[in-house]
């Protein structure tokens, strides 16, 4: 019998994570896909970096500077009482990061492609900017941020390296699924092994299944 603590602490950490990246996102890419800014290159670098840097390398910077002796990590700890080492925490902290292309590249996509007189045609019915965005804009990309929602959760689902380098291996804490079947295959526990990676493999599989199945009804529709 398996414990089943690592897949709950999974789809927990994955859950929370996609509900601060889509809050995070939604207004970074709104942002980048209508400024101008000479800074808008360097944005983008810095959110699209994870998809080719190490995660060892995320976790590593991520270890120092939130430990007990880095800037950031003294000063949570100081003011607010706050650790993210070896905590669910910092597990949520390096996922976000760890992930965040995955919502913001789609969303902004969605911005890009979306006709501006949508917009425009909302503002000169006298309406706000934040209300053209939550009753105009978002409606009307429902399959981006669908998909990216849908990726972010199962990305936070598969991470390994940066989970392990900022959390550690505490069973019940910071343990993960991903985490258990490293551990079950060291000690050469393959049934177990096979469990887990079989319940992650069904859950993604219809998860991502899901969005082709809603995303390409929404784009029928709107060909009709």
């Amino acid at each position: 019998m398996i414990d089943f603590d690592p897949l709950f602490l999974t789809f927990k950490l994955a859950t929370v994570t996609t509900l601060l990246l889509f809050i995070i996102s939604v207004p970074v890419a709104y942002w980048l896909s209508n400024t101008q800014s000479k800074i808008k290159p360097i944005i983008e670098t810095l959110v699209s970096m994870p998809l080719v840097l190490p995660p060892t390398v995320l976790g590593f910077y991520l270890l120092v500077a939130f430990g007990p002796a880095g800037f950031f990590g003294s000063f949570f700890d100081k003011y607010l009482g706050l650790q993210f080492i070896f905590s669910f925490k910092g597990l949520v902290l390096a996922s976000v990061l760890y992930s965040l292309p995955f919502m913001v590249q789609p969303v902004q996509a969605g911005f890009s492609n979306l006709p501006p007189s949508i917009a425009e045609a909302s503002y000169m019915l006298g309406k706000s900017k934040f209300i053209t965005l939550r009753k105009v804009i978002l409606p009307n990309i429902k399959a981006s941020l669908l998909t990216g929602i849908v990726l972010s959760f199962a990305h936070t689902v598969g991470e390994f390296g940066v989970v392990l380098m900022i959390g550690g291996n505490i069973p019940g804490k910071t343990k993960v699924a991903s985490i258990a079947i490293y551990d079950e295959v060291e000690t050469l526990n393959y049934a177990a092994a096979n469990t887990y990676s079989l319940i992650l493999f069904i859950v993604t599989f219809f998860i991502l299944l899901m969005v082709y199945v809603i995303n390409g009804g929404y784009i029928k529709r709107m060909i009709k």
